[in-house]
């Protein structure tokens, strides 16, 4: 962004105005083949859908913004973040419990690959009450199993208390349908959502194929 030029200040004029003079000034002052480049961007809804379905590295989402809107400090004012949100069915591998003991606190995730392995991609957290008591009756009769059969979940790290770390393995029966929104190097690379139990899905039928397949954005909500 472009806040100041030799004019004074920037902020009270208009997004369409400020990208404008920053282009302006990056091509001065950069050249098209710098170092230092701008960010692309485009009016067009549907090249900003081609670029969240074409999975570029590193792009998580696109950020609109109000052609008319001026900067708007310390606040989102006149934008909005559109992430690349997507399900996939998994193998609930294993479980974390809650901090009470009672309830289960997260759902480790697992895709089965060309291998025929179980691995670990990830978790699902942030359960409520409700969702949280429905999944610790699913599972407890699950507990014991092998979990996974492959990569499995790391042990405690400077992040995480111990206990936080502990996870039981289950019998790889359960599917779960999670959204989310980046999946690199073999898994996820936030939390996860839960969607829905899948008792019609085969934890088989769960492997990396559906991720490279792709999935659903949400870049429609920016007219919501």
């Amino acid at each position: 962004m472009l806040l100041s030029d030799r004019g004074g200040a920037l902020d009270g004029l208009p997004f369409a105005e400020r990208r404008r003079r920053l282009e302006s000034f990056a091509a001065s002052c950069f050249g098209a083949e710098g170092p230092v480049r701008i960010s692309p961007h485009t009016r067009d809804a549907d090249v900003a859908a081609g670029w969240l379905a074409g999975g570029r590295s590193g792009l998580d989402g696109v950020v609109a913004k109000r052609l008319d809107a001026p900067y708007a400090r310390g606040e989102r004012g006149g934008m909005r973040k559109v992430k690349r949100y997507r399900s996939a069915d998994c193998v609930v591998g294993g479980i974390r419990w809650g901090k009470a003991g009672d309830l289960i606190g997260s759902l480790l995730l697992g895709l089965y690959g060309d291998d025929g392995l179980l691995h670990h991609v990830g978790f699902c957290s942030g359960l409520d009450r409700r969702a949280g008591a429905d999944a610790t009756e699913r599972i407890e009769a699950m507990i014991g199993g092998e979990g996974f059969s492959g990569r499995a979940p790391g042990g405690p790290s400077r992040w995480a208390a111990e206990r936080s770390a502990e996870w039981v393995p289950l019998r790889p029966e359960l599917v779960v349908e999670v959204g989310y929104d980046h999946f690199s190097e073999g898994r996820f690379r936030h939390g996860t959502r839960m969607l829905r139990w899948r008792p019609d899905k085969a934890p088989r039928h769960c492997t990396f194929a559906q991720i490279e397949s792709g999935g659903r954005s949400s870049l429609a909500l920016i007219g919501g």
